[in-house]
């Protein structure tokens, strides 16, 4: 089936990221693996072809294209190439934490971080998890209480992407502890700052080249011009984000399942069994043509989700439902994917070893399955 969702300039922006990608990343993904992180350069480069903040206007070095496609474009080249950890950093920085520098940011906020988080020099991060309390954002605990001029932050996160890189850490915070909800603010801390440490960089089974850190705030002062948006109106701002941070996975992994398909039907193609391809196997067939079907049709629906976020009409509902179906679709196909590549699968020598354990994180970050189905179920009854 034809996609029509995609332009001829889209396709021309695809050719310039997959040479990027080629010459930049899949040369380094082993040795940034190795190394747990990604070298900060990496963003400078992405900055100086043009590949970060596409949405941020020209006068601030952006792209000013306010067009969710082209982060598509990019997501989905990043997984065909089988770069892991190493380019969700990249698609953290323009499609998750971009969107709040340009709708909760006054003129001189723009000024002062626009130009840096386009050109890459400024590295930024979400800090909404906190140890034990899982997706409860209205029970966290770290603390901004106004003092004067400044917030005061104490408290700590866990398992924030690009934590150990990052310059700009959207962080969600209490400003007024006694309530849930409408206590929660967003405050921006900055590298340097007094009593900001981090943690270790967390080893995990996945996502190797992929710096996953946990923060510590210590009596640090935040200048209260480092507010983003309302106080008060933390938890509604980031509701209002969430929907594109859930498109933004679903893409991901819709393109990385369809790239083990891709890599096993090359595979089952070439693989000798009993005199035959393993692909003639009639097992065989009906396990790619499983696979085949429910990616096209799981393309169809995220690249409609795609369409309705661009037309500024995608829905809290939608996009969870696209999270959900598709990272557990990725997770049934990678294990089916393995499986048909026998014992050669589980050596990581072959991408689709390094896929399964990048894979199984997608179902958890960004809002777990359970959660998903707690949102869609909320919107089905009265």
């Amino acid at each position: 089936m034809e996609r029509t969702l995609l332009t001829d300039d889209h396709e021309m922006f695809r050719e310039s990221v997959r040479a990027f990608v080629a010459k930049e990343i899949t040369p380094h993904t082993e040795e940034w693996d190795s190394a747990g992180i990604v070298p900060r350069e990496l963003f400078t480069k992405a900055g100086d072809n043009g590949f970060l903040a596409m949405a941020a206007p020209e006068q601030y070095g952006g792209g000013g294209v306010d067009d969710f496609r082209y982060n598509q474009v990019l997501a989905e080249e990043m997984a065909y190439a089988g770069t892991g950890g190493a380019g969700l950093g990249i698609t953290l920085h323009n499609d998750i934490c971009l969107p709040y520098f340009l709708s909760l940011t006054t003129d001189d906020q723009k000024a002062r971080w626009l130009p840096g988080i386009a050109s890459g020099e400024l590295i930024t991060a979400i800090a909404m998890t906190e140890p034990g309390i899982g997706s409860d954002l209205a029970g966290m605990s770290t603390s901004a209480i106004r003092d004067g001029d400044h917030y005061v932050v104490n408290g700590s996160k866990t398992f924030i992407t690009n934590g150990i890189n990052a310059d700009l850490v959207i962080t969600a915070v209490k400003t007024d502890p006694s309530q849930r909800h409408k206590g929660m603010s967003l405050i921006v801390l900055e590298r340097g700052m007094d009593g900001f440490e981090r943690g270790r960089n967390l080893a995990k089974v996945g996502l190797k080249s992929q710096d996953t850190a946990e923060l510590f705030f210590n009596d640090v002062h935040v200048p209260v011009d480092n507010l983003l948006g309302t106080e008060g109106m933390g938890f509604v701002h980031l509701v209002e984000n969430l929907a594109q941070e859930r498109l933004s996975i679903a893409v991901g992994a819709i393109a990385m399942a369809r790239q083990a398909l891709r890599w096993t039907l090359e595979y089952t193609d070439e693989r000798q069994a009993f005199g035959r391809p393993v692909s003639s196997f009639q097992n065989s067939r009906f396990e790619l043509a499983d696979m085949a079907t429910e990616i096209q049709i799981g393309e169809v629906f995220v690249d409609r989700c795609v369409e309705a976020l661009v037309a500024g009409t995608l829905s809290v509902e939608e996009a969870a439902m696209a999270k959900y179906w598709t990272t557990e679709l990725q997770k049934r196909v990678v294990d089916r994917c393995v499986q048909l590549h026998g014992g050669y699968g589980y050596m990581l020598e072959y991408p689709i070893a390094r896929a399964y354990l990048d894979t199984r994180i997608q179902t958890i970050y960004g809002g777990t399955t359970e959660i998903m189905k707690e949102i869609i179920g909320r919107s089905l009854t009265p």
